[in-house]
């Protein structure tokens, strides 16, 4: 349950709305830029000070866009970014979004280069004062469209599951695997060997990730502590070449992981 607010907080935060929301006519989104929170948290905030929310009146407001592109088909870059959107990826009313580190400047251009290739519209870029980003673009009929589609509001809470068509060709599960491990992946070195993980909370999803990677041809471990381990040697280097990672933190640190153990091999 959220913390109550001290008197003076609350005066602070609903002046503060009033003059961003109302006044300048500002969208969730942007309020969210300027005060350096996430978009939810804005969202929070209104309702908790009883300020309506009216997206619909806000300049630029897009119910319905002209520019947007539903799918009509799947398509290997389709398969891509819902990877991405089950991984760091989130589904608001009006929003899709994906949120990624504060490391992560090229490859959240990557993404929003993704959504215009899907969509048809280039996502925006928004830096938190943390340094993170959110990549996003308001659609509602692509929320509509990706609700229909099996994702879901909240991911853990729902339980999400991979979408069965993921698994209808190895280009689709391939690029699947490549846009979640990029947003929900890591790579490590172990005192032996190098690993690969994957990690999310909601079981039926690693459960289905777990038999794609092996029907992928990699021996991946049992679901253990909300993760997914590839580590034998033959699997992590043909993860590379085969899935071939688009997040540059991700290449950089297997590139370094793996000339160190050829060098501790000699």
């Amino acid at each position: 349950m959220p913390a109550k607010w001290k008197t003076s907080e609350e005066r602070t935060y609903r002046a503060e709305l009033k003059r961003l929301y109302i006044k300048r006519n500002l969208s969730i989104c942007e309020i969210a830029k300027v005060l350096g929170l996430a978009q939810q948290t804005v969202f929070q905030r209104l309702e908790r000070l009883g300020i309506r929310s009216e997206p619909q009146k806000k300049d630029g407001y897009q119910n319905r866009r002209s520019d947007i592109r539903v799918p009509k088909k799947y398509t290997d870059d389709l398969a891509e970014f819902f990877g991405i959107m089950l991984g760091d990826g989130h589904i608001s009313r009006y929003q899709v979004v994906v949120g990624l580190g504060n490391k992560e400047e090229q490859y959240a251009n990557y993404v929003a280069g993704l959504m215009e290739r899907v969509f048809g519209v280039r996502g925006h870029i928004a830096v938190r004062r943390s340094g993170y980003r959110d990549v996003y673009f308001g659609s509602v009929d692509i929320v509509k469209w990706f609700l229909n589609e099996g994702l879901v509001h909240h991911k853990v809470r729902s339980q999400v599951d991979i979408p069965r068509w993921l698994f209808s060709s190895r280009k689709f599960s391939q690029r699947f695997v490549r846009g979640f491990f990029d947003t929900d992946g890591s790579v490590y070195q172990l005192k032996f060997g190098i690993q690969i993980s994957l990690s999310n909370n909601s079981l039926p999803l690693l459960t289905s990730l777990r038999a794609m990677l092996n029907g992928l041809g990699y021996k991946a471990s049992h679901v253990s502590a909300a993760r997914v381990y590839l580590t034998r040697r033959g699997d992590v280097w043909r993860f590379f070449e085969e899935i071939r990672p688009r997040n540059p933190k991700h290449v950089r640190r297997f590139k370094a992981f793996w000339s160190r153990a050829k060098t501790m091999r000699r």
